[in-house]
Order: structure tokens, then C-alpha cells, then sequence
């Protein structure tokens, strides 16, 4: 299941600035990016079906409310005239 309380950003003057760059079907993102927007696509993917999450005391780490396995990563994307270039490709 896909949290779909976290989601990608755009990469500017602001580090987690407009867009937001949902994960799943069926969202509400309109727009298009442009040669030049710096954006990340940053899913927290968990086993099951159940999308929901909760932080601990600590105010920084996401857990499931379940308790199943998640994970979360992040790649920075810059849109280019021909495509895009991967910002985090090793």
C-alpha cells in the first residue's frame, strides 16, 4: 500500500515547495512540468493494503499503524528540454 499522506515536492526556493507529486490513482494533481522544475518523487511503500501511517513522540518517524514493514525512499528529478535527468542516480 502506498501512504498517501506523503507524496513527492518541487525542489526550488523553498526544499519542500509546490507541487505536490502524489503516489497513487486517482489524485487531484493538475499541472505540467517544465524544462528547468527540480521535483522529488518520494513514496512510503507498505506490505498489506492498509495506506495509513503515524509518527511517533519524537515528531519524526513514520511508522504503519499496523505495524507492517514500510519503506521510503526519494529521487530528485530535474525536467530537461529533451526528457529529464535523474539528480540521485548513482
Amino acid at each position: 500500500a502506498v501512504v498517501p499522506a506523503y507524496c513527492g515536492h518541487g525542489v526550488g526556493r523553498l526544499f519542500h515547495g509546490p507541487p505536490e507529486i502524489p503516489h497513487y490513482k486517482r489524485n487531484k494533481a493538475v499541472g505540467c512540468m517544465k524544462p528547468g522544475h527540480v521535483f522529488t518523487v518520494e513514496p512510503m511503500l507498505n506490505l498489506g493494503r492498509n495506506g495509513r501511517d503515524k509518527t511517533w513522540p519524537d515528531g519524526w518517524t513514520a511508522v504503519t499503524r499496523d505495524g507492517r514493514r514500510s519503506a521510503q525512499f526519494e529521487h530528485t528529478f530535474l525536467v530537461t528540454e529533451d526528457g529529464m535527468e535523474v539528480l540521485t542516480a548513482r
